[in-house]
């Protein structure tokens, strides 16, 4: 059977035709052939440090976190006209936590994407009305913003993704299916996985886990046993189209830098070389020289491979992409090429990320 690898956004029936007999309905999902449809490269995993801190039981977590994790309901209009007239809209179903006081939440880009309208429900029902504050489809983060009362935003505390450590207790909660604070546990089953994001871009140190997640835990947080958020419920890898075990969450680590970008300015913004590029033997060859970027205008060739950035080596095409993303636009870097038998030296400037 093929394997589905896809995002956990929950599908919900909105849209009946408006005229004529035998009304039908309509079904936004992001199953396979959608066209958010992602996947997963497995790459190398690396030694990490363990977690440091008391551990709680599952039941603690769940206590400590619950009243931070939200369900998202997501209308948007679908411009295909309906055979007898108007068009239909489509309503999907996500997980989402609070992040602050002022009531900004965390989710998933591919929760909101295309959103006319955006509720937010609370552990105890109350429904909320939400907008888009910004969202990042090269890391499929977003925030959206709800006027609430205090007493309903229960913010959660980021943890340190680079702290985990293979075999670490995890624990997810979400709306699987539309079963709001739905609570899960596991392992973390693996660290450093690449997931590709609704853009096309890499989403890297991903963190893959046993814990079981479904449809509709997208945007959910993955908390590590002091009950702090160290990912955000991303994809699955299936052979069902359900929870086989092999669940993705976006680090922590990315979060941090995206959502206070995406507070503050809307968007996020990321440096981009323009390469497509695969691991080598010593570093990270390039595969592909994008037109108009900043690798195509310094010189870099297809086949160049590249083994160190600013004196610091780089053993595979993580390493490079992961020196790539702490930079930001405009910042110049050095890179140490080998082309045939000869090294290189190439400085680069780097430019903006396009979306």
């Amino acid at each position: 059977m093929k394997r589905r690898i896809t995002p956990l956004l929950a599908a919900a029936v909105l849209a009946v035709l408006a005229v004529g007999a035998g009304g039908g309905a309509l079904v936004a999902s992001a199953l396979p052939g959608s066209k958010t449809k992602t996947v997963v490269r497995q790459v190398t995993v690396d030694s990490s440090q363990s977690a440091s801190s008391t551990s709680r039981s599952v039941g603690d977590v769940y206590r400590r976190a619950y009243k931070g994790v939200v369900q998202i309901t997501v209308t948007s209009q679908d411009s295909t006209p309906e055979p007898f007239g108007g068009s239909g809209a489509q309503r999907a179903q996500g997980s989402g936590f609070v992040y602050d006081s002022s009531g900004d939440i965390v989710t998933n880009e591919h929760v909101v994407a295309n959103a006319s309208s955006v509720t937010v429900t609370f552990w105890n029902g109350a429904k909320y009305k939400a907008h888009v504050v910004g969202s990042d489809a090269s890391t499929d983060l977003a925030v959206v913003k709800v006027d609430a009362p205090s007493s309903l935003l229960a913010p959660l505390t980021l943890g340190d993704s680079s702290a985990l450590s293979v075999g670490d207790g995890v624990v997810a909660i979400g709306s699987p299916f539309g079963l709001a604070e739905t609570v899960t546990s596991g392992i973390v089953s693996a660290l450093h996985r690449q997931m590709t994001s609704p853009s096309g871009f890499a989403i890297q140190d991903s963190i893959q886990t046993d814990a079981a997640i479904n449809h509709g835990n997208s945007g959910g947080p993955l908390l590590n046993l002091q009950g702090r958020v160290v990912g955000v419920t991303s994809q699955i890898e299936s052979d069902s189209g359900g929870s086989d075990g092999v669940g993705f969450a976006i680090p922590s680590d990315t979060l941090r830098s995206v959502v206070q970008q995406l507070i503050s300015n809307g968007k996020a913004v990321h440096a981009y070389l323009g390469v497509a590029v695969e691991s080598a033997a010593n570093g990270a060859r390039i595969a592909q020289v994008r037109s108009g970027g900043p690798a195509k205008s310094a010189g870099l060739r297809v086949g160049d491979v590249v083994t160190a950035i600013d004196g610091h080596k780089i053993s595979s095409a993580g390493e490079l992409q992961s020196s790539i993303d702490a930079k930001k636009p405009g910042d110049t870097v050095t890179l140490t090429v080998k082309r045939g038998g000869t090294t290189h030296t190439i400085r680069v400037k780097l430019a903006t990320r396009p979306t």
